[in-house]
């Protein structure tokens, strides 16, 4: 593996982003990245704020002559997402990310990769450390723990920021601006169970769907790729049907915003079924392959033996959680009428886990229509209700309307223009980008925003482009100069 990544072009990037990989920084975890921050402020005389919810603020003042441009804010994430593959032993608290070049990309060795948004964060620290750019008034916006509840976000205060621009460097495809982004809800539903014995004559299995890609629920949802936690309720109730198998635990899925890839069960299976039970598992996992061959081709469904659990969920309630998972609306709901190829709402069954007595089930809704996202927060609302869950819904946010007539939009366009001969594509994304929070605390705030070509966020695969992390280096530095007069 080639690790000499601090020989990219961008030097001046690439350094900051090596050394972001080193510096342990999962959500809610950020208090080391943020001192990172800070040391890099004081080492280089810039002005810092550290606010009350730990979103860290910099200043540097215009470039000689630059004095009459609009002030410009770029934003970005600390936090990364924790994801790794099941055999990959790794502590995201105390480990780095082992980052390495494989042909033109840079990718992590059985873990995310932290480019989302550690491309954004090393950008921002290499434009505020050169002596050489031409630049308006610049402030960076860092905000903590962007992917599991946008909270730097929700608690940036109104008149903090100065700047009349705001330059988000979180999106994921080099040569793309973005103009506006999908709100979000989670819905998560909480089914009491029964703990009860069972008797004599079952034989103890571990029920196991691994092998999914998974994946970014907003941006790689219109992939249709499976969803773990579905497939392995699909096989459950064929199963409890069939076989009378019972459930003594189901743990799937991880984080709100990643597909699910792996799921697994703790169950019961007569031993009078268990040939026809160890058939149906290879016969199911078959099913799925064919059913998501070119999604998802390396699925697989086990059942591994294992010591026959003591209790099991008692069956009326087991009948429910599965029924209601499996009812459960989950993927591309509607795609937009506006923008071709966008999807408008959709929804990620993103956690189900057995727990003291409680099944927790965890949704994560997204749509660019809050009427639409709110239809279907209660349409899964009243599937669990059904169940007799109780329901909560939380961390909800608007969407980001789209400006086109917006003057940072013309200039960006302009700048694209003359340094690669064509226009960029103007985009909504379906994602819950921080631009439609912060757009509520600053409404007359101009926003945009790009960044290079980072593939399969969220999961292992994760990988940024180094041809297009270069062209979106130049790009900023051009905006950058050309920012709109006062």
């Amino acid at each position: 593996m080639n690790h000499e990544i601090t020989s990219l072009r961008p030097q001046a990037l690439w350094k900051h982003f090596h050394a972001l990989t080193r510096i342990p920084r999962p959500s809610k975890q950020e208090s080391r990245v943020r001192e990172y921050i800070v040391d890099f402020a004081k080492t280089h005389g810039i002005e810092y704020v550290v606010d009350n919810t730990g979103n860290v603020i910099l200043r540097k003042p215009a470039s000689p002559g630059m004095e009459n441009r609009k002030g410009i804010v770029l934003q970005a994430h600390l936090d990364m997402v924790p994801q790794k593959n099941g055999d990959k032993v790794f502590d995201f608290t105390v480990d780095p990310i082992e980052a390495y070049i494989d042909g033109e990309w840079v990718t992590a060795n059985g873990t995310t990769l932290g480019a989302d948004n550690g491309m954004g964060v090393a950008a921002i620290l290499a434009v505020m450390e050169s002596g050489e750019l031409k630049h308006g008034p610049l402030e960076a916006l860092l905000t903590i723990d962007e992917e599991t509840g946008m909270t730097g976000a929700f608690g940036l205060e109104p008149e903090v920021l100065q700047g009349e621009i705001l330059l988000n460097l979180d999106s994921e495809t080099e040569g793309e601006l973005y103009v506006g982004c999908a709100g979000g809800l989670d819905v998560t539903a909480a089914l009491p169970y029964k703990e009860e014995p069972v008797g004599a004559g079952y034989i103890g299995y571990r029920l196991e769907i691994k092998g999914l890609r998974g994946g970014h629920s907003g941006m790689e949802i219109i992939l249709q790729r499976a969803n773990s936690n579905k497939l392995l309720v699909r096989f459950l109730k064929f199963a409890a049907r069939r076989y009378a198998v019972r459930l003594a635990s189901i743990d799937g899925g991880g984080l709100r915003n990643a597909i699910p890839r792996e799921s697994a069960a703790v169950i019961l299976v007569p031993s009078v079924h268990e040939q026809e039970f160890q058939a149906a598992v290879g016969v199911f996992e078959r099913i799925f392959r064919s059913e998501y061959a070119a999604a998802d081709p390396d699925i697989t469904l086990t059942a591994i033996p294992e010591k026959e659990p003591a209790i099991v969920m008692d069956t009326e309630a087991q009948r429910k959680l599965i029924n209601a998972v499996y009812g459960c609306p989950n993927g591309v709901i509607r795609m937009s009428d506006s923008m071709k190829g966008l999807v408008e709402t959709s929804s990620n069954l993103a956690r189900v886990i057995s727990e003291n007595g409680t099944v927790t089930v965890s949704c994560l809704l997204r749509s660019s229509v809050d009427s639409a996202k709110e239809d279907l927060a209660e349409m899964i609302a009243s599937v669990f209700e059904l169940a007799g869950a109780e329901i909560e819904m939380t961390g909800g946010y608007e969407g980001w309307k789209p400006n086109m007539d917006s003057p940072i939009l013309n200039v960006m366009t302009e700048s694209y223009r003359k340094l690669y001969g064509r226009a960029p594509e103007i985009r909504a994304i379906h994602a819950g980008l921080e631009c439609g929070i912060i757009g509520g605390r600053y409404p007359k705030m101009d926003m945009i925003s790009f960044g290079p070509t980072i593939c399969y966020p969220h999961s292992p695969d994760e990988k940024v482009s180094i041809p297009s992390v270069e062209k979106f280096w130049n790009f900023l530095t051009a905006v950058l100069e050309n920012a709109p007069r006062k």
